[in-house]
């Protein structure tokens, strides 16, 4: 089953709650935390960049929103415990988690790829986001309710191609541990999740259209890419923060291992992995 982000008004209540977004200094997970914040939110920003997670910081305040940054490299398991640590002395039980940090690592060819990048990917992709479900998500559990999103990408469901053997396996591996970490939830209150932001012109776009300039015909379908975002104008990166804050609702308390996407995002939606069926003859 797919889901999207509908056009109608969007009525939580979250006042109180606490959320910890990553890749908070710009982009998508700035835009996501500002939305939470001007809900009510109390947000934990946080990323490796502490000047642009300030930035955040100031306009969430400067709305009347509760923010506070708190620079770490989550992809790193001892930063992430003190970051739980001090993030529950300060402001008890996470309710949201929302992993929207991400890189799109090398534009290589396997065989001539620089290892330190392609491992780099996995570790802020992947390693990251379960290392911060691990942190928060039990006492998430004791509460009776949680909301997990791990921000994916279409490109996780896209035929395998040449460059992107980081990035989409990354992505992949994320959808399937957050399937995982589903199916453990099931019944808690604790729902997780991952989403397709769309096709949203942010850095990781630049950074794209910048290196794929640079190689040969292998590139093209990057460029030809970068050059349809371009031509439309991509999609509204409120959409994606809409999505999050609906997934936040009672409605939709049962959506639970689903991959998301935008309402009328550029792209449509893919089939994803469906309806859980058993065919294991163990079982």
């Amino acid at each position: 089953m797919n889901a999207c982000a509908g056009q109608t008004k969007i009525e939580v209540n979250l006042h109180h709650k606490v959320a910890v977004v990553t890749g908070a200094g710009r982009g998508l997970g700035r835009r996501t935390a500002i939305t939470l914040a001007a809900h009510g939110v109390r947000v934990v920003l946080v990323a490796r960049n502490a000047e642009q997670l300030l930035e955040t910081e100031e306009a969430i305040k400067r709305a009347g929103g509760i923010a506070t940054a708190m620079p770490a490299d989550v992809s790193e398991a001892e930063a992430v415990e003190k970051l739980k640590t001090t993030i529950e002395q300060r402001f008890g039980t996470v309710s949201i988690l929302i992993n929207a940090a991400g890189i799109f690592g090398p534009i290589q060819l396997i065989s001539e790829s620089e290892p330190k990048r392609w491992l780099e990917t996995m570790a802020v992709n992947l390693f990251g986001p379960y290392l911060t479900c691990r942190a928060f998500v039990g006492r998430m559990i004791q509460a009776g309710w949680g909301r997990i999103l791990n921000f994916t990408s279409a490109a996780s469901l896209h035929p395998p191609g040449p460059l992107n053997s980081a990035y989409g396996t990354s992505k992949v591996a994320l959808n399937q541990f957050t399937r995982h970490l589903a199916a453990e939830l099931e019944g808690t209150g604790v729902t997780a999740n991952v989403l397709h932001p769309g096709d949203v012109k942010t850095e990781m776009w630049a950074t794209i259209a910048a290196e794929s300039e640079q190689l040969g015909s292998e590139a093209e379908a990057y460029r030809k890419w970068v050059r349809w975002v371009a031509e439309t104008g991509g999609d509204d990166p409120q959409k994606a923060a809409d999505l999050v804050l609906r997934v936040m609702s009672d409605e939709a308390s049962t959506i639970n291992g689903q991959f998301l996407w935008i309402e009328k995002g550029l792209q449509p939606p893919l089939p994803a992995w469906g309806d859980a069926t058993s065919t294991q003859p163990w079982r």
